[in-house]
């Protein structure tokens, strides 16, 4: 057993003491990365970074334990791109006005993104201007900035995805919101492809990762089927415009 699912196991076991379910997955947490007790604090400590303050547009995954930092920052009209579930219909654009007053609880909630958010392409998506910051989720995540996601490698390909066409690079900060059960003590090895993180959100503190090395830039198409291509629309149009579709 690898040991990312080693590490993903024992979390979720403690996970489940705090996690709220889900509405479709319950507690399966291969499924879903959950909202948890403590998310709004965790998102008070995000508000307090100069990134989140002066950010003019923020990349934000869907999952559920950053519906209080989705929330927030429609209620600040504060502008972000965010995906659709496994990417499977690409990108939204959550703007400014979009979300009528008193709505912003449900427009943060997965479904309220299909509702309000708007969809982008990639190329759309880089004429808006650089992100400056990107937020998400972890079913665990090290103290030296190591994330493990529900084992799918989204947040991966959201990434390369988006410094392949200039939209974040290594300056741009990363920042996971977990539960303090969800942070793993020890050190782990990066892979080549893992994504570290810059900053750890949790109820108690704010942890600041120092990085021992840059990030990865860009896809890695030799590690990707023609199916999972086929299957995630802004892959594919990535792909018709790098002449590998």
């Amino acid at each position: 057993m690898s040991t990312s699912r080693v590490v993903r196991q024992r979390i979720w076991e403690k996970l489940a003491a705090v996690a709220r379910p889900d509405t479709r997955y319950h507690l399966n947490f291969a499924e879903v990365i959950p909202d948890f007790e403590g998310a709004d604090v965790a998102t008070s400590h995000i508000e307090s970074l100069p990134a989140y303050r002066n950010s003019t547009l923020a990349f934000v995954t869907p999952d559920n334990s950053l519906v209080n930092l989705r929330q927030r920052m429609l209620e600040a009209g504060k502008p972000f791109v965010v995906s659709t579930y496994n990417i499977l219909r690409g990108f939204r654009l959550m703007e400014a006005g979009s979300v009528p007053r008193g709505h912003e609880r449900y427009a943060a909630w997965l479904d309220g993104i299909e509702h309000f958010g708007r969809p982008v392409s990639l190329e759309e998506i880089s004429r808006l201007g650089r992100f400056d910051f990107m937020a998400t989720g972890a079913s665990a995540v090290s103290i030296d900035g190591i994330r493990f996601g529900k084992g799918h490698g989204f947040f991966d390909l959201e990434w390369g995805m988006f410094t392949d066409i200039g939209l974040a690079d290594d300056s741009t900060p990363v920042i996971a919101a977990v539960h303090d059960v969800q942070v793993v003590d020890e050190k782990l090895p990066a892979s080549e492809t893992d994504i570290v993180v810059d900053l750890i959100a949790t109820p108690s503190r704010m942890i600041e990762v120092a990085r021992q090395a840059r990030r990865p830039r860009g896809i890695r198409w030799d590690l990707i089927t023609a199916e999972r291509i086929a299957a995630i629309p802004p892959l594919k149009e990535l792909a018709r415009m790098r002449g590998i579709a």
